[in-house]
């Protein structure tokens, strides 16, 4: 009889707080889509939480891009925003992860099936942005996200240095550089300095 009491007062105590985590579904489509261009806020698909905390489509959009609400699981706040044509790499790494593949796995696969055709990448530079940070919060009130920092990501499959000319690491703060070179994920990073 205790541990039902136990379980029931674990059931009206620990999961009204987790809900309570989760931002409505209008809210994480407003946060979700402030780091996109202003002009495809309001046609980009959105992919955030339900109550559950599970993951789902909140909107199914028609434009260019592809938004990714903040996971209430994390302690750091993070939205993304990115062009449609990301998505299949994007999804299949969601996929893997939700079968459980560790970190690796999914590299390794998403790697071998880039070079097989399987997995479609772009044949273009394609942008991502992400706006993020340990003190990142949105603001129900003002429907702004405070105290973000912005990145931006310009993917270029099977990029090298050679390629574009770029370092492969920032050489000013801020600076643009190549990470993982050669690869499907191959991408321009620019950080703007956060102080």
């Amino acid at each position: 009889m205790k541990v039902y009491f136990k379980l029931l007062f674990l059931l009206l105590t620990v999961l009204p707080l987790k809900a309570q985590n989760i931002l409505s579904k209008a809210n994480q489509i407003i946060s979700a889509t402030q780091i996109a261009p202003k002009s495809e806020r309001s046609l980009a698909t959105v992919i955030g939480y339900n109550a559950q905390g599970i993951q789902v489509i909140l909107r199914k959009g028609t434009g260019n891009f592809v938004c990714l609400a903040n996971n209430p699981k994390n302690k750091s706040f993070s939205v993304a925003c990115y062009h449609k044509d990301l998505e299949p790499m994007m999804a299949r790494g969601r996929a893997l992860k939700k079968e459980g593949k560790t970190h690796k796995e999914i590299e390794d696969i998403r790697t071998s099936e880039a070079k097989s055709g399987l997995l479609k990448v772009p044949s273009h530079p394609s942008t991502l942005y992400v706006l993020y940070g340990n003190k990142a919060k949105f603001n129900t009130n003002t429907k702004k996200i405070e105290h973000g920092h912005i990145r931006y990501v310009v993917y270029i499959p099977w990029a090298s240095a050679k390629s574009t000319g770029l370092p492969l690491s920032p050489q000013v703060p801020g600076g643009p550089w190549l990470m993982f070179p050669e690869t499907y994920k191959a991408h321009i990073m620019i950080t703007p300095p956060t102080n």
